[in-house]
């Protein structure tokens, strides 16, 4: 039996009638790879059984304290129902790409049976009308609640649900032996929680030393109350420290339970020739700075574009390896700098910001929130996070490294990953990013009364991308010259709190009619979802103007 953190809890008290805490991924399939080139349900049933015991995940159920005087428990369960866990459906045809982001979103937009082990499986067939799949492909949707797994955590689960190879991998059956838990009775679930409630007194005290001369500024005297449930004061002395609140957007009021999502792919080669442009810019940054791109053009094709940047929560993982499941991250508000204009001046900016957010993070301490949240009532955490985080952001941007090389599950190739995360009350937007196999996958999630079209915010993130691969394209290598025939972009020409003329009239911004498909915008190389080849620099499609006017000064780094 094991106790949630208070991380962990956290994600299970901030359910309501409107959030579900669960994070998800989509995976597509080629079956071609298979033994035979088809792949069965009951292949996929199989390959699920014998790997159950590999993660604890599977097999964890939710036990409640009596009078909630106590955070809950896992207990491990002995017997597992797979064929209730895992589902096998259809798309109607034509059994295209909308019709399985629809799919998606409405899957995602259900609870899990709290009463059971918090995940499902739902294999989906009929992609017959998606463009570069293979005859045959098939698609799993995972849904884990978040209180069992952060993103590194899901990533290695996601490792251990597949093999490096096509040819089918004997499972070792002494290690699929499982103990199952004994449920504690009423009386020894309270004595536990009394017991606990002690211990974590004295935890406070030990974290007041330990965590001294990082606190002291922000109030060291707020601890004690901090133990009582008092967080007022903490709460005014941490906020000090942090950015102003975000602006209010569409994605500043409370969601409903209708879900959109949608997603594509950004070639990590390509991510490159813009890091080499753009000499100190990171992997994390040009992610951040594509989806700040995207809510910018989204928001100014809505006419609702504020002066001032967005702000997003980044989270950042405390853990070396994701085998022991639970929340182990930090978190912290960080400018996407959507009141940039221009792609190379947006990354530089973002770039700046992530480095000097994350600075003032670690002068607190990282895993500071983490603690505080572990000692805390519920209530309390749950409070307090939503005070010091969630209150002060308009999106979610996180990225996660996953698997570099292929993977295999009853022999089909896993050829494209999307992570499904959370939008919640006041942040009602996120963009995730997981890495696989030489394509950074990314997924928007966000409420269908926020974004009732998600197509044209799916162009939105692909012209971001595009123009910011262009842009970088466009400069001369560091200490060199501009590429012959290059046409430089224009002169940046956006200050913070200032919105371009040029930007507000081009149809970029929503007015397309959204492609559909993994591949809709996909390389030449065949991943699905994956941008489109690139269109020459300073070349404009066909009846389109160029994006970019004038010339760019060289960028420097900051």
């Amino acid at each position: 039996m094991h106790q949630l953190s208070g991380t962990d809890n956290v994600m299970l008290i901030g359910e309501r009638r409107n959030i579900y805490n669960h994070v998800a991924s989509l995976i597509i399939y080629d079956v071609t790879t298979a033994p035979g080139g088809k792949v069965r349900f009951r292949d996929i049933l199989q390959h699920y059984e014998q790997r159950l015991y590999l993660h604890p995940v599977f097999r964890r159920r939710l036990v409640t304290v009596p009078l909630n005087l106590d955070r809950p428990y896992w207990v491990t369960e002995t017997d597992i129902d797979v064929e209730y866990h895992i589902r096998h459906i259809a798309l109607p045809k034509p059994g295209d790409w909308r019709q399985l982001m629809i799919q998606v979103a409405r899957l995602h937009s259900r609870p899990l049976d709290r009463s059971r082990p918090l995940w499902e499986a739902y294999v989906i067939e009929g992609l017959d009308n998606i463009p570069k799949l293979p005859p045959g492909a098939f698609a799993i949707f995972l849904k884990i609640h978040h209180a069992i797994v952060d993103g590194m955590a899901a990533v290695h689960l996601t490792r251990q649900l597949h093999e490096a190879t096509p040819e089918p991998v004997a499972v070792t059956e002494p290690s699929a032996v499982v103990v199952g838990d004994r449920e504690p009775s009423r009386y020894e679930f309270i004595s536990r929680g009394l017991a606990n409630q002690v211990e974590r007194t004295t935890k406070v005290l030990r974290m007041s030393g330990a965590i001294a001369g990082r606190m002291l500024e922000f109030g060291l005297e707020q601890l004690p109350k901090v133990a009582g449930g008092d967080i007022t004061g903490l709460t005014s002395k941490l906020s000090g420290a942090l950015p102003p609140a975000a602006p209010h957007t569409r994605f500043s009021e409370a969601i409903t339970t209708n879900r959109v999502v949608e997603g594509f792919g950004m070639p990590i080669s390509r991510i490159k020739r813009i890091r080499a442009k753009v000499p100190g810019s990171t992997l994390n940054d040009v992610f951040v700075a594509v989806a700040g791109g995207a809510a910018r053009k989204y928001l100014l094709g809505k006419r609702e574009l504020p002066d001032e940047s967005l702000l997003g929560l980044m989270p950042i993982s405390l853990r070396s390896d994701g085998a022991s499941g639970g929340n182990h991250v930090a978190g912290f508000p960080v400018r996407v700098r959507s009141d940039i204009a221009d792609p190379i001046e947006r990354l530089q900016a973002v770039h700046v910001e992530a480095r000097t957010s994350k600075d003032q993070a670690e002068a607190m301490g990282l895993d500071t929130l983490m603690n505080l949240l572990d000692v805390m009532p519920p209530f309390a955490a749950h409070a307090l996070f939503n005070r010091l985080l969630v209150s002060r952001i308009n999106m979610t941007v996180s990225n996660v490294r996953g698997p570099d090389e292929a993977m295999y599950l009853a022999g089909a190739k896993a050829m494209c990953m999307y992570p499904v995360s959370i939008p919640v009350d006041g942040c009602g937007l996120n963009f995730t990013g997981v890495s696989y196999n030489g394509v950074m996958w990314i997924s928007m999630v966000s409420c269908r009364s926020m974004v009732p079209d998600p197509g044209v915010m799916l162009d939105c993130m692909r012209g971001a991308w595009e123009e910011l691969l262009a842009a970088a394209d466009a400069l001369p290598a560091p200490g060199g010259h501009a590429p012959a025939g290059a046409q430089p972009g224009r002169k940046a020409g956006a200050k913070a709190g200032k919105k371009p003329r040029a930007s507000s009239k081009r149809k970029s911004t929503g007015t397309r009619k959204a492609r559909s498909g993994p591949a809709a915008g996909a390389s030449t190389e065949v991943k699905p979802g994956a941008a489109r080849p690139r269109r020459k620099a300073g070349a404009a499609a066909p009846g389109k103007r160029p994006a970019t006017r004038g010339k760019r000064r060289p960028a420097r780094a900051t």
